[in-house]
């Protein structure tokens, strides 16, 4: 390689890598991405084509990819949401479908918003999609004392979604929806999700882009406070420690998914500095969202 490039965000192995990338890294062939969309609720994105193969994240329905190889049951793909790399099974990917007259793109904008066969809240749900899916809808259409909107899968009650370009107002009261919800590593949904997962996914309902990881969020989001003393914290700073990111609420509570309480749970910051520190982990970066 020309370049030192992180695999998690550039698509390049050895025998292969993408066309964009022609000059910058050495490989056997160069690709262009085949554009694609994720089919399923959440499918898990590995780093190998296999099953028990460690997850990275979670793609979101909706989310589009390039994939640049397909090897039996799995294909090698890069997410446009925020880049990342990795291997997913073709079952969960689809052909992106042209947007139909009077169709327009909306996302879930709540925890969990269900999908139904028809326009009734009395029928079984077909689907559940997570807060950040994205899906062609048509116009709202009243049904009973309902309003839905009717999407490809079925339809979804207008409470639980928004057009795809209308940003929350507060990002921090998005992460609060989460409190409760089961951590799982590399989780990016209300059934598991993981303390980088919650920043980046409630950061891009407020329409701002967010990396992946806590380490690049460390490197790359905001403004970097003073790191000693402790700074005044306010309300949607960030403090990192390494491998974990927290969200304050306010100048003494932080809210953070973690393998502690195995949740996403709200606690004094000063309870998990002690606890973390009586492991060894300090803090190590404060940033500011502007």
């Amino acid at each position: 390689m020309s370049d030192t490039l992180d695999a998690r965000r550039n698509a390049v192995r050895p025998d292969l890598a993408d066309a964009a990338l022609r000059g910058r890294v050495d490989a056997q062939r160069f690709v262009a991405g085949e554009p694609r969309v994720v089919a399923a609720p959440t499918v898990a994105l590995r780093r190998r084509p296999a099953p028990d193969a460690p997850v990275d994240t979670e793609l979101l329905y909706g989310e589009r990819v390039n994939v640049f190889d397909r090897d039996g049951d799995w294909c090698w793909v890069q997410s446009t949401a925020d880049s990342y790399v990795g291997y997913v099974e073709h079952t969960a990917l689809a052909p992106e479908a042209p947007l139909e007259a009077k169709q327009s793109l909306h996302k879930v904008s709540v925890p969990l918003a269900l999908v139904f066969p028809e326009p009734s809240i009395k029928v079984s749900p077909v689907m559940r999609l997570p807060m950040g899916a994205v899906f062609p809808a048509g116009d709202m259409e009243r049904h009973g004392s309902e309003n839905f909107h009717k999407a490809a899968a079925g339809y979804v009650l207008t409470q639980h979604c928004t057009l795809a370009n209308r940003a929350a107002r507060d990002w921090v009261a998005v992460a609060e929806t989460f409190v409760g919800t089961p951590y799982l590593w590399g989780g990016k949904s209300w059934l598991g999700i993981d303390c980088s997962g919650l920043v980046q996914l409630a950061l891009q309902m407020a329409g701002r882009i967010a990396p992946r990881d806590s380490d690049m969020q460390a490197a790359e989001l905001g403004e970097m406070l003073p790191h000693d003393p402790l700074p005044d914290l306010e309300r949607g700073d960030l403090v990192f420690w390494r491998g974990h990111v927290g969200i304050m609420l306010d100048e003494c509570r932080l809210l953070h998914a973690n393998g502690y309480h195995h949740r996403t749970a709200i606690e004094p910051l000063s309870e998990t500095i002690a606890r973390l520190n009586a492991l060894g982990l300090l803090p190590t970066r404060y940033r500011r969202i502007p």
